[in-house]
């Protein structure tokens, strides 16, 4: 009933605020802690934003039938560019690369699997590995099969053992490169969306979150039955709605925390009691170009070290989005927002929040769910006007080339904006509890 009455919160968009107790204001410090060598640093994609050449699934179904602003096309063809990509990410010195296989590619009927499609995934792990990384592999990042949608995708329970099949497979094929492994990314988020383009009926919505439960649990089992030691885990998003953000965004692992090996993250907006911009942009449908304060990571990371103790924190999204001149309405630099992020991180780290890792989202500008106005690529692609898909490196390359050098930003270094006033992504506890930064 907990589960079904949070579910309800999706639909109405009205929940409870939930307080994290905390013993005292956070220091305001001099110099902030290095991250150390045990820390990684990763990129994060996937395969459907970045690929191209997508086989029948939901997502490409609906980008044609016209209900997103954009076809995908070919994206920005990581098909064919993974050998230079994968490389671009090694040259960064991350240690982490997130990915997707994707299920509508390695299964285009449902009774045949394309050793072509497997092979794809084989060779980008092989990469990944040869490169000195370790493999990330997001197992449903929000796309199933065209052949799944025609059976009733998730307003089915069966929707769960189909799902269950294929990722079987995966494990058996990839987990001799000791990869971790998402087996759902951003569950809320999923089902958000079948809701808001049709793929699911809102009397099937519990269908759905059963069968994401359902088949994240046997996964986990089967995960570590294949590779005794693994990390599996399902990454939340964490939307900054006071209160409903994260009750919403509890649901599932709550349901799952005796199946999760760590806590995943995605966070990247913000607001607080002095700045709206979220609300205002988002009437425009232009999330991606409110305000930010990074130190909201920070709270974030509080938040779930408090309500999941024990657990160790990753960080699997986490970006900035420009416009196409890598320009944004309130002047922040994608290279200024990695280095103030990766402050906040340093600072949660040495407060004692077990945060052991940093995905940047995204390696490469890709298609963003519908469109491709916001860039969050470390290098930017012009995937409208470009037919060869340039890679060009933004500032924020070399930034990250030094926070990797030097595990973290300097122990003297100050973020380029003050904290905001009671942000408002957790509270009250940002509220009740601010941080605070020494002047330059």
């Amino acid at each position: 009933m907990k589960l079904r009455r949070t579910l309800t919160i999706l639909l109405t968009v009205v929940a409870p605020t939930i307080a994290l107790t905390v013993a005292a204001v956070p220091p305001a410090l001099a110099e902030v802690a290095m991250l150390g060598p045990d820390f990684q640093f990763g990129v994060a994609q996937a395969g459907f934003q970045s690929e191209g050449y997508s086989a029948d699934s939901n997502f490409l179904r609906y980008s044609d039938e016209g209900k997103l602003p954009e076809t995908v096309g070919n994206a920005v063809d990581f098909r064919h560019q993974y050998t230079q990509d994968i490389a671009r990410a090694a040259e960064l010195g991350v240690k982490l690369y997130r990915f997707s296989v994707e299920w509508a590619r390695v299964q285009p009927r449902p009774d045949a699997y394309d050793p072509e499609g497997w092979g794809f995934y084989e060779a980008v792990i092989e990469r990944i590995v040869a490169a000195g990384m370790t493999p990330m592999i997001t197992l449903n990042h929000w796309v199933h099969p065209g052949w799944a949608v025609d059976r009733g995708g998730w307003n089915r329970p069966e929707m769960a053992t189909d799902f269950i099949a294929f990722a079987k497979q995966a494990v058996d094929r990839y987990a001799w490169s000791n990869p971790l492994w998402i087996t759902f990314n951003e569950p809320t988020e999923y089902v958000r969306r079948e809701l808001m383009y049709g793929g699911l009926s809102p009397e099937h919505t519990m269908t759905m979150v059963d069968g994401i439960i359902r088949a994240h649990r046997e996964i986990h089992s089967y995960i570590h039955a294949v590779q005794p030691g693994a990390q599996v885990s399902s990454n939340i998003a964490f939307m900054p709605i006071p209160g409903v953000g994260p009750a919403l965004e509890s649901a599932f692992p709550d349901q799952m925390i005796d199946s999760l090996d760590f806590i995943g993250v995605d966070q990247y907006y913000s607001v607080s009691a002095t700045d709206f911009s979220l609300y205002a942009f988002g009437l425009s449908g232009q999330y991606w170009n409110q305000s930010q304060a990074p130190e909201s990571i920070y709270y974030v990371l509080r938040y779930l070290a408090g309500r999941y103790p024990g657990k160790p924190l990753r960080i699997i999204e986490n970006g900035l989005a420009t416009d196409p001149r890598q320009g944004r309405a309130d002047g922040y630099r994608r290279a200024d927002h990695l280095r103030d992020t990766i402050y906040w991180i340093q600072r949660a780290r040495q407060d004692g929040i077990n945060v052991v890792s940093y995905n940047y989202w995204s390696l490469t500008d890709n298609y963003e769910w519908g469109d491709y106005t916001p860039r969050f690529g470390l290098y930017t692609v012009d995937a409208v006007t470009d037919p060869a898909l340039t890679r060009r490196p933004t500032e924020a390359v070399q930034a990250y080339r030094e926070i990797t050098a030097h595990n973290g930003v300097p122990a003297a270094y100050r973020p380029t904006r003050a904290p905001v006033e009671c942000s408002l992504v957790t509270v009250p506890d940002s509220c009740t509890h601010p941080v605070t930064i020494t002047p330059r």
